[in-house]
């Protein structure tokens, strides 16, 4: 009886040798320097490697002023943060890994805050060049295209079209 398995345990087998893609933006705390943060995004690709992740790609840290002051305990003493490093890492794991690293990040005093998301393997991101690509905007050449008419032209014109409707 031991030995038969339910549906579900099958399901949950399926599940954990099932691989994601998933994508972790952080925010890492700002009185490192730029050199720190180059190694925490290093030790961090080591760790997601070992737990058996594949990187796809990553950014390097940028320091950044942030919306709204951040508050992060570091051994009991409540900081305030109004800047931070803000950097990403995508990468494919095995589902049932995706807690082990939530518990790498929770646990790292240098992480102000991050955010773990499911994605897709292509590369998501659009330019802001094509994101405001002139749509309702007129060219050099269409500006330099623009005729000036006189009133006395465009009277003659209706004139002659009404004429040609009667």
């Amino acid at each position: 009886m031991s030995d038969v398995l339910k549906e579900e345990d099958i399901d949950s087998e399926k599940d954990s040798e099932r691989r994601q893609i998933y994508e972790i933006g952080y925010l890492l705390v700002p009185t490192l320097t730029e050199e720190n943060t180059i190694g925490i995004l290093g030790d961090m690709k080591n760790t997601l490697e070992n737990m058996g992740a594949e990187i796809i790609s990553s950014e390097m840290p940028k320091m950044i002023t942030l919306a709204y002051v951040m508050t992060k305990s570091i051994k009991n003493i409540r900081h305030r943060f109004d800047s931070a490093y803000f950097g990403w890492v995508k990468f494919e794991l095995e589902t049932a890994k995706i807690a082990d690293v939530k518990k790498y990040l929770t646990l790292n005093q240098d992480f102000i805050r991050f955010l773990i998301t499911k994605t897709v393997r292509e590369n998501t991101l659009v330019s802001r060049r094509y994101a405001g690509s002139g749509v309702g905007r007129r060219s050099k050449e269409e500006k330099k295209e623009v005729v000036e008419v006189n009133e006395e032209e465009i009277d003659k014109e209706i004139d002659a079209l009404a004429d040609a409707a009667v």
